[in-house]
């Protein structure tokens, strides 16, 4: 059978891909429909078709899947962001265990069956919603010519206007109205790529999920907004504003904050706890965007490390020390790395703040300081920690990891892909994994935290 473009067909969904699209088969042709739930009978579109399988969009949804729901954002398929909310949440859990799973095994090449036994039930949440402590807008105009916020369409640069997102917090819509009514009293303009003139780009929003703290970053194409003050005033009438900064941003980039900060009013940073560690948030600072399931994710690692109060621990791409303070409480010693220097003067405030003298960081590559510190001085592990970002752990790194050998390695990642590539480069010499707990870290997305303990194999 040949298959043109627009074509209609109908079909079942029988299965859902890592992105979140459903998957089904025209005459044993292999269709991935955006949107598409398992169960679903739709009508689909063919939108793109490639040799071996193509792509297309729902036209209507003939019988609707026992697992779909309607979402509470009136424009999730437009967006794009959270690309399964019309999933069941229970089904979201179960899809997410499942993705950790297929990844462990096609990938590692781990017997599924081990796998499963090592599986402990994936971590949800009893309100999945509301739950994002960080947004960034970018600013634009509509057809109209009416200044806008939203976020961008995916894998595009145009903007669908969202002021209420319900995955973010409720204060968002207040701010961006402020900010929106500042800028048409004062004839400040939105940021136009294209032409590179106009002065707001993004919008960043901080909001401390135990302390209600509130940080606001205006991104700007420049040094200086007109009438700074009358955007402090309007700010400052919203109950916990605690910051309120510009980014300098004048480069043509997609890169959204600009490396110069300069504080218009309040604190340069906000606090936020997790568990029983504060924290100092900046607007550069990385912290994980879930408050709530952050604490459960680093409680998994501590329970897996097993700290007794006499180890040392080796923390790798520890950011602003979230994790490394964690396991500071149970450890004799903890020493972080981190690339990013503004991220190490935050972690080492961070230990201060917390009163925590057993925690030392170094700023450099992980994959350069633990090779350099292992030839040099012969550092030892009880347990190394690693929370590298979607590309996974380099190289280097995981060599030094097998030569230091430690008894234990803490493998936290937000790709089970990357993960799953690692995993078998460690456990094909002398590890083997022990424990895996997944964590929906981003609910309604496709993106799905783990932790893993590995255990060597002679211990």
């Amino acid at each position: 059978m040949e298959f043109r473009k627009n074509d209609c067909f109908s079909v079942v969904i029988e299965d859902m891909g890592n992105d979140g699209e459903g998957i089904g088969k025209v005459d044993g042709f292999t269709v991935f429909v955006k949107d598409g739930i398992v169960g679903d009978h739709l009508l689909i579109k063919l939108t793109k078709i490639k040799k071996n399988y193509a792509y297309a969009r729902i036209e209507k949804v003939e019988i609707p899947s026992p697992f779909r729901t309607i979402p509470r954002c009136p424009i999730h398929k437009q967006c794009g962001g959270c690309q399964i909310q019309a999933l069941d949440y229970m089904e979201q859990l179960e899809f997410k265990q499942r993705k950790v799973i297929n990844h462990l095994v096609r990938i590692g090449g781990f017997e599924q069956d081990r796998i499963e036994r090592s599986m402990d039930s994936i971590i949800g949440m009893e309100e999945p919603y509301r739950y994002r402590n960080k947004a960034q807008y970018p600013v634009g105009r509509d057809k109209d010519g009416n200044i806008i916020t939203g976020f961008y369409a995916g894998r595009t640069h145009v903007i669908i206007p969202v002021e209420d997102c319900m995955i973010g917090s409720e204060k968002n819509a207040k701010i961006l109205n402020i900010v929106k009514k500042y800028m048409q009293e004062n004839c400040v303009t939105p940021y136009d790529e294209l032409t590179h003139k106009g002065e707001i780009r993004h919008i960043l929003i901080r909001i401390g999920q135990d302390t209600d703290e509130i940080m606001v970053s205006l991104v700007i194409n420049g040094k200086k907004l007109p009438k700074e003050e009358m955007l402090i005033q309007l700010l400052r009438e919203i109950k916990g504003m605690t910051s309120i900064s510009i980014s300098s941003n004048t480069e043509k980039t997609n890169v959204i904050m600009g490396k110069e900060i300069r504080l218009l009013w309040g604190s340069e940073f906000i606090t936020d706890r997790i568990g029983s560690v504060i924290f100092r948030i900046s607007p550069l600072s990385f912290f994980q965007v879930n408050s709530i399931q952050t604490e459960k994710l680093y409680r998994t690692a501590l329970e897996y490390a097993d700290l007794q109060g006499g180890e040392t621990v080796w923390d790798l791409y520890c950011g602003i020390g979230t994790i490394s303070l964690f396991m500071a409480q149970k450890a004799a010693k903890v020493y972080g790395v981190e690339i990013v220097p503004e991220a190490i003067r935050d972690a080492r405030e961070n230990a201060k703040l917390n009163q925590m003298d057993n925690v030392t960081f170094f700023v450099g590559k992980a994959e350069e300081i633990l090779p350099e510190k292992y030839e040099s001085e012969k550092i030892h592990a009880d347990v190394i920690v690693v929370d590298p970002p979607r590309k996974g752990c380099d190289q280097a790194c995981l060599e030094t990891i097998l030569k230091m050998m430690p008894e234990k390695v803490v493998y936290v990642s937000c790709d089970s892909s990357t993960l799953a590539r690692d995993l078998k480069i460690l456990c094909e010499n002398a590890y083997e994994i022990k424990k895996i707990r997944a964590v929906d870290q981003f609910c309604h997305t496709v993106h799905v935290e783990c932790v893993t303990l590995l255990q060597r194999i002679d211990t």
